[in-house]
């Protein structure tokens, strides 16, 4: 019985170090991932004046949440200003707002539109892509929906990276200009940290590049950007 006992312990601790072995290699794998991804798109951020002129086919907005309200939460908010200030430097004539809008009840799209119209922008150079329920979705239908080849990416600095990586591995030519305007306290560093997540998820998924959520018709962004209303 004592022997039993001693090799049931011998197996439990054998079991404990796998664990953490499988664990750390886990973390290493996730570390890389990250600071590879950051080492490929570190010098395609730029600022807004870094924009100017650039002529590129569209300034892309990636959502960034609605609040009970209906107004944009703070991320976002950030996002659709920092958009209107590369459309006024010429950065592109067109504006694609990329968000979830897989459901009445919830609409980031029209939100993020209405407020750029709101501030002047004209309707006719705001599209609206309906299905951006991930970065990944987002990007893939930018080309694949509208045709892009060369584009602007507003979010937030720490997620910048991984929609810049994302673009290059779609053949997308893509700058990001980040929308950090004020200080996102709340629940920033688990946003961080899922992300540290998310960029790992992505590299994987990028090696066999499967078809987003929803495709659906080609848009031309020659056309007026009011054919993607829904109201």
């Amino acid at each position: 019985m004592g022997n039993r006992k001693i090799l049931l312990r011998k197996i439990f601790l054998r079991l404990i170090i796998v664990m953490f072995i499988i664990i750390a290699l886990i973390v290493i794998v996730i570390a890389v991932i990250n600071i590879y991804m950051k080492s490929v798109t570190s010098s395609k951020i730029l600022s807004v004046d870094e924009c100017k002129d650039m002529d590129a086919d569209c300034i892309l907005v990636l959502g960034a949440g609605v609040a009970p309200s209906g107004k944009p939460t703070w991320m976002l908010e950030d996002r659709i200003l920092t958009s209107e200030e590369l459309y006024n430097v010429n950065a592109s004539p067109k504006i694609i707002m990329s968000g979830d809008h897989g459901r009445v009840s919830y609409d980031e799209v029209n939100t993020m539109k209405d407020y750029a119209i709101n501030d002047g922008i004209p309707s006719d150079d705001i599209f609206m892509d309906h299905a951006g329920f991930s970065t990944y979705d987002s990007m893939y239908r930018a080309k694949e929906i509208f045709g892009v080849k060369k584009i602007v990416i507003v979010s937030q600095k720490y997620h910048l990276t991984r929609a810049l990586y994302i673009a290059k591995k779609l053949g997308i030519k893509a700058y990001g200009v980040s929308a950090d305007k004020r200080d996102y306290l709340a629940k920033q560093k688990y946003r961080v940290f899922r992300e540290w997540i998310a960029r790992a998820k992505d590299f994987f998924k990028l090696i066999y590049k499967p078809e987003p959520t929803y495709l659906g018709d080609k848009i031309s962004l020659e056309d007026s950007g009011d054919i993607t209303n829904d109201k």
